[in-house]
């Protein structure tokens, strides 16, 4: 709820203190460098240390600390909500590889597929409840400016940033050793790159490159009047639960079908550049972001639940940190990239876009051949 409600509203808030479209693409984009890049170092320390619980506290706090603090943003002080806005994603670099690592360690019950759908479809309840609730806040309090109302909104969320703390120490108690979930095979020592990694990597970094951060939806959504400024986080949230729905179904798929559930979502999800830039008309730009869901949904559940099939345990949170840095790394060149073009050519922000994203589908169909190779060998 914290996290997804900022993001919900991000671009525009950014362009109400002053940020440009390049600016808020190149933020969005430096925000997923750092959240994904340093991810590698932080998995390398999880993997080391085994302290898989100490990390996620102590990402989450740093996380959720940065959402409040936007309150205090002057009304030109986009540069510190910036610098606000990179810290909050530099909380999930450190948190995530432990917990995507213990998430695998518990798919092993039911596979890896079902395990990262349901996180997923739970993660997108909050990220739907939390733009519906600063849509409420904002349709009772009337008064003030939109960027008044937006700084009590993000003062309202330390309540479930205050509750998250809460509940991860409460779970920490009741699960402290989740490593105990799967068990160890004897002859994984170390994580060695097969060429399935590579080839899988290098899709999911077309992919990253392809796909249009929210931020920028979101500051497209203000600029075409289509939607009044209240209800542009019921449009999130909508999606958010597009992307809880997907997630189920192609996590379902993966663990029956492997990635070939990951080339089905891309195929459905790579118009939405098309669908959101292209018109302006709410109907397809409400498609659009619907199909922008899905492959938000895929992202969330298969691209994850693919490392857990290719990492040895031992080495897991590291295998995820290698991904992850390559995915951030792209959507950051990719986010700024496409930023800049939306302020000089939308035709050319949307053909770029929907290219990287088709260009991927050849590599995830290749890593997939390649592990039914390796299965069959």
């Amino acid at each position: 709820m914290t996290h997804e409600s900022v993001t919900s509203i991000r671009g525009i808030f950014l362009a109400l203190v002053g940020a440009s479209a390049a600016t808020i693409g190149f933020i969005s984009g430096l925000g997923e460098l750092v959240g994904y890049g340093l991810r590698y170092f932080f998995g390398r320390i999880a993997d080391k240390t085994k302290q898989y619980w100490l990390m996620i506290i102590l990402g989450y706090a740093l996380e959720l600390a940065a959402v409040p603090a936007l309150a205090l943003v002057g009304e030109h002080g986009w540069l510190a909500a910036c610098v606000l806005l990179v810290v909050q994603r530099m909380g999930k670099a450190i948190k995530k590889p432990a917990k995507n690592t213990i998430t695998s360690f518990a798919s092993f019950q039911i596979g890896p597929g079902k395990s990262f759908a349901i996180l997923e479809f739970l993660d997108q309840l909050g990220a739907f409840l939390g733009p519906v609730l600063l849509y409420v806040i904002m349709l009772f309090k009337t008064d003030g400016s939109t960027f008044e109302r937006y700084g009590y909104c993000f003062g309202i969320l330390m309540i479930p940033a205050l509750i998250t703390m809460l509940l991860l120490l409460l779970t920490k108690s009741k699960f402290p050793h989740p490593e105990q979930f799967e068990p160890t095979r004897q002859e994984e020592h170390y994580f060695k790159i097969q060429k399935r990694f590579v080839f899988y990597l290098v899709g999911i970094s077309l992919f990253a490159f392809g796909f249009i951060d929210y931020s920028l939806i979101v500051m497209h959504l203000s600029k075409e009047s289509l939607f009044t400024m209240d209800t542009i986080p019921l449009i999130y949230a909508g999606a958010m639960i597009v992307d809880a729905v997907a997630a189920l179904i192609f996590g379902w798929m993966f663990d029956r079908r492997g990635e070939s559930a990951l080339v089905l979502s891309t195929l459905i999800s790579v118009c939405f550049p098309l669908l959101i830039f292209g018109f302006h008309s709410s109907r397809f730009l409400l498609l659009g972001v619907t199909f922008w869901g899905i492959g938000m949904g895929a992202q969330e559940s298969i691209l994850k639940a693919a490392v857990a099939t290719i990492v040895p345990k031992q080495n897991r949170a590291t295998g995820y940190g290698i991904f992850e840095c390559a995915f951030g790394f792209f959507w950051f060149v990719g986010s700024w990239l496409l930023g800049v073009l939306y302020d000089r050519s939308m035709t050319a922000m949307i053909i770029v876009s929907m290219l990287a994203q088709l260009l991927a589908i050849p590599m995830f169909i290749i890593s997939s051949r390649l592990h039914r190779h390796s299965e069959t060998a």
